[in-house]
């Protein structure tokens, strides 16, 4: 391992950015880090002193109205014309993370972790059952019981009733020599109708939520996002700043 062990991470909360904006941002922090990674095998010879930190950072945001496909998603799956998606204020982009077709929008919280996991642990089916749990936590102190399906990924309601199941945040994660981007999306205060136009992370016989929905209000979201984020700190470990 050519890292020196650093858990401090940046957190910074974007707002409501435009998904491609928010993408790119990503991907350059993304390719930083691939770059030290690269610089500190090729000087793996030299002196310990010579490697450098690699760079951790937490993103949070919301999207205006968008569609995404993931690499082997399929297209199908998404049940409007392309073309007619300015009708909805909603635009499309095929990106990199696996996963199959999702939702973003307003009142859904979306967090993208840029980090080395060489500098947390080297397990990506851990990483993201972490990303879960922080959801699964969050939903626990609102009072929303919340869990797994096994086979699928993102976190559930009633998972165990396959008639009742809905999930509440999906995942899609890209992953290079352990570094990641991408993440989870978690449905607040979504508008659920959006979700009428695909089927959901390619599951067409399970249903969306949100917490707006099972609590029978708009929830605060600043709120929300301090807990999830809190969450997050706590099980990856992480020093944030």
């Amino acid at each position: 391992m050519n890292t020196i062990l650093n858990k401090k991470t940046k957190f910074l909360d974007l707002g409501l950015v435009d998904y491609k904006q928010a993408w790119d941002y990503q991907t350059t922090l993304f390719q930083a880090i691939l770059d030290v990674k690269a610089a500190n095998r090729t000087s793996n010879l030299q002196p310990p002193d010579s490697l450098q930190e690699t760079n951790n950072y937490l993103l949070f945001c919301e999207h205006p109205h968008v569609y995404t496909l993931g690499k082997s998603g399929d297209e199908k799956n998404l049940l409007v014309n392309k073309e007619n998606l300015h009708t909805l204020d909603a635009t499309y982009y095929h990106i990199n993370r696996g996963g199959d077709i999702t939702y973003h929008g307003p009142g859904q919280i979306v967090v993208y972790p840029v980090i080395d996991l060489e500098n947390f642990f080297t397990d990506i089916h851990k990483y993201m059952r972490l990303l879960e749990e922080s959801v699964i936590q969050t939903l626990g102190e609102f009072g929303i019981t919340a869990g797994r399906i096994p086979g699928l990924t993102g976190v559930w309601l009633d998972c165990n009733d396959e008639k009742k199941a809905r999930k509440i945040c999906a995942l899609g994660v890209k992953t290079s020599r352990w570094v990641t981007m991408h993440g989870l999306a978690f449905n607040v205060n979504s508008n659920l109708d959006y979700f009428t136009n695909i089927v959901p992370c390619g599951i067409a016989d399970k249903a969306v939520t949100s917490m707006e929905k099972e609590l029978g209000a708009s929830q605060n979201f600043e709120l929300v996002k301090m807990v999830l984020k809190e969450k997050l700190t706590s099980l990856f470990e992480m020093d944030l700043f």
